[in-house]
């Protein structure tokens, strides 16, 4: 599916449909293609939103977890957007739990996948062997339980992010901010109704981290996705978008 990435004052995003408005939060490695199957679902009775965020883009002394939610932020002022549910996998969950703190009252709810903000095990904050074609590609295999979701698109994607000099310091700073960040200590003041939709095999973000944003989030709700990894959208789009269409249909009663 093509979509037409619109470019306004200095924002880049897809949007499709009217309604509540679902904001969808990208991870590190993200692309706005990983939520396609979520677009294609739910555009029919929401307003999707996906802003690109700029990780490539930011001075690199201010490249960090903070800078990205102050975005976030500005682009929803832009937008006049109210009531937001947003959705965030991997960084973008933690971009979002950093907004939700700082600005409660624009947000309606909130559904985390594979969020970053207490642990994550991800690149370990080096390429040691970025050079590597079969390294990187086993490396985006890891994301996954199946290691077919990693298509060539994916790694060559991947590959061509972290052996560009500009682009691979800057996934590398944001990478360790996102480490460094941990927010245990600041999940309580988020009140708003919390899913938490993660896949059961996620070896990036655990699932003993899943079961720990449940216990320090005050109205959180955890499901598991079976045979899953990482990106349960992009995985296992058919049993997260039911799970995401359950959740939706609970807080709209």
């Amino acid at each position: 599916m093509d979509f037409v990435v619109k470019e306004e004052n200095g924002f880049k995003y897809i949007e499709q449909g009217k309604g509540d408005v679902l904001l969808l939060l990208h991870g590190l490695m993200g692309a706005l293609s990983n939520w396609e199957h979520v677009i294609e679902e739910f555009s029919a009775n929401y307003r999707v939103i996906i802003p690109m965020l700029p990780i490539y883009d930011l001075p690199l002394l201010t490249t960090g977890v903070k800078t990205l939610a102050k975005y976030i932020h500005k682009f929803i002022k832009y937008k006049q957007l109210e009531d937001v549910i947003v959705l965030g996998n991997s960084l973008g969950g933690h971009v979002g739990l950093i907004y939700a703190i700082s600005h409660p009252e624009r947000l309606k709810s909130m559904v985390l996948a594979g969020s970053s903000g207490l642990y994550e095990n991800a690149f370990g904050g080096s390429f040691p062997r970025r050079e590597s074609y079969d390294f990187i590609k086993e490396k985006v295999e890891y994301t996954f339980y199946d290691p077919k979701t990693a298509t060539k698109d994916l790694v060559d994607e991947v590959y061509e992010s972290v052996n560009n000099r500009h682009k691979v310091i800057r996934l590398l700073a944001m990478a360790k901010s996102a480490i460094r960040h941990n927010m245990a200590k600041d999940l309580h003041k988020i009140d708003i109704p919390v899913a938490l939709i993660w896949g059961k095999n996620d070896k990036i973000t655990p699932p003993e981290v899943a079961v720990e944003f449940s216990q320090l989030l005050p109205n959180a709700n955890l499901t598991w996705v079976e045979h899953c990894g990482h990106a349960p959208m992009m995985e296992q789009p058919v049993e997260f978008n039911r799970l995401l269409k359950d959740f939706l249909e609970k807080i709209n009663v």
